[in-house]
């Protein structure tokens, strides 16, 4: 028998074997996300879908559904916590509905940098929050991201905070944005994203803040001059899936879901890092005026919020994010 045949014939059976453990009681996960087809999150849920496959030989079946085709982010957290949505891989801060102290992330100025915010999630700070999930139904297997946001506007720099007064920005509803901006002197606007285009060139708001891919896609270069790199939040994405679907998985078949999980998280890491270099280049040949800000003095300006939110997320957390920080 030559080598090609036995190389054919193996593949054959690998997918017969794929196909037969489908068929016959296989678990089905069916994981959605809110962001597109090309974005990190959807080609690396696709590679960790595709190695479940292959390493559990078929046992386990992950389906992925982008775009929001399972609901936003609100719909698939409340599905998850009722059993009846499987898996998301969603934005750390949007489960602030299950329990406030979600919101900790989003503290400005908690992470000087991406392996700062890394520590920190696949650390203590990570495991305090899944063990508050795993009470609420939902088994989280790793700590992705989506990244750091920055600011545009079309008035001009933004360097220090003084830059800050008076401008008009669009940020997400969440209360500790809104009080972020306004320490800063700014007047936040809580516009609905698909919005948030046209309000920008009509001028109804100066600027806006979001992460470079963002930024990129939605062409906000158009209608936005000045990018500054204030990197002043950034945002987890959690993947994860309900207790119910979790426990029909073997034991050996869960630790190799953790296991892959977290070699996807890698590579989704790795992937939002190198895009964030091509979008700046982009940003930049489309004609945006780029700067750096005075990330100390930013930090020290929005030390009333730090304070504010202290009761919030309690003392052990926040010294927590003191820790990682310092």
């Amino acid at each position: 028998m030559t080598t090609k045949r036995m190389s054919i014939m193996a593949t054959a059976l690998l997918l017969a074997t794929l196909f037969t453990s489908a068929a016959f009681g296989a678990v089905e996960i069916k994981i959605g996300h809110v962001l597109n087809q090309d974005h990190a999150w959807n080609v690396c849920l696709t590679g960790f879908a595709e190695d479940v496959a292959k390493e559990t030989e078929g046992r386990v079946v992950v389906k992925i559904y982008p775009g929001a085709q399972l609901g936003n982010e609100k719909d698939v957290i409340e599905g998850l916590t009722l059993q009846t949505v499987d898996g998301g891989l969603i934005g750390g801060g949007s489960f602030q509905s299950l329990d406030p102290k979600f919101g900790i992330e989003a503290l400005p100025y908690a992470w000087k940098d991406h392996e700062t915010a890394y520590k920190a999630m696949d650390g203590r700070i990570g495991a305090m929050l899944l063990d508050i999930l795993a009470k609420k139904g939902i088994k989280g297997l790793a700590w992705w991201e989506n990244g750091f946001r920055h600011i545009t506007n079309s008035r001009g720099p933004i360097a220090v905070p003084k830059d800050m007064e008076g401008l008009k920005i669009r940020v997400t509803p969440d209360k500790m944005r809104l009080d972020t901006f306004k320490t800063l002197g700014s007047s936040p606007m809580p516009i609905n994203f698909g919005e948030l285009y046209t309000a920008l060139q009509q001028g109804v708001v100066d600027a806006q803040e979001n992460p470079l891919a963002i930024i990129a896609s939605s062409a906000f270069y158009e209608v936005q001059k000045y990018l500054s790199l204030s990197g002043h939040i950034w945002g987890s994405a959690l993947l994860c899936v309900n207790n119910s679907v979790w426990n029909k998985l073997s034991d050996a078949d869960k630790t190799t879901v953790e296991r892959l999980a977290v070699k996807w998280r890698d590579e989704e890491r790795r992937q939002i890092l190198s895009q964030e270099e091509t979008f700046l280049t982009l940003l930049r040949d489309k004609g945006m005026l780029v700067n750096a800000v005075d990330k100390a003095a930013f930090k020290a300006a929005v030390q009333p919020v730090w304070a504010e939110y202290e009761g919030v997320f309690g003392k052990e957390l926040m010294d927590l994010v003191r820790e990682y920080g310092d």
